[in-house]
């Protein structure tokens, strides 16, 4: 059976990127790298990958001056050469438009930092402890034109601590991360779609 191509899409650093590339760089996986892709020249992560022997890619947003449209159009070029079949969102700070998003309707997923429906946006670390709540999680998702509201693949929940901030929140829900992802992503280039749970 011939491996799936997945591009990753980042901005930073990039450290999904690394939990995908380390399960993917098994031969036996049904996906393989093919790309990795940052918004922002000089990104940690595109270096990580160029050290996996990742092909790699840099599309600067800022030279758009707002125009999603054309930087879209300017990375699925990349995308389109490196033959990608799959997107993960990988840390990747812009807003997709519906028209990007309906394109890979269906090939592109994300990864949350909050159990979806709750919290969706940015600061969910915070946002879960001014909300009282006795646990919170992550979410991989397929990306769809509405943010965050995708269908969900895969949760993973730990418990709030006494003294947790949204620092230690989000050091400890890391590894959970590291471990959900590329589990969805192994059952998903396989046409599986079932939910994983996870929990710590």
């Amino acid at each position: 059976m011939s491996r799936r191509r997945v591009a990753i899409l980042i901005s930073g650093g990039g450290s999904n990127m690394l939990a995908l590339l380390r399960a993917m760089a098994d031969p036996a996986h049904p996906a393989a790298p093919c790309l990795v892709l940052s918004n922002r020249p000089g990104a940690r992560g595109l270096s990580l990958a160029a050290e996996m022997a990742v092909p790699t890619a840099c599309v600067d947003h800022t030279a758009f001056r707002g125009d999603r449209t054309a930087f879209e159009a300017a990375i699925a070029e990349p995308l389109r050469r490196a033959g990608a079949e799959i997107l993960c969102l990988a840390g990747f700070m812009r807003v997709l438009t519906p028209g990007f998003t309906a394109e890979w309707r269906g090939r592109m997923l994300n990864i949350h930092p909050s159990i979806l429906p709750l919290f969706p946006g940015l600061h969910t670390h915070a946002r879960a402890l001014e909300a009282g709540m006795a646990v919170h999680g992550c979410t991989v998702h397929e990306v769809t034109g509405e943010l965050d509201s995708g269908p969900i693949l895969g949760q993973a929940v730990l418990a709030i601590r006494p003294g947790d901030t949204p620092e230690t929140l989000a050091a400890r829900l890391l590894p959970l991360e590291h471990r959900l992802y590329p589990a969805v992503l192994h059952r998903f280039a396989t046409g599986d779609r079932e939910r994983i749970a996870l929990f710590e």
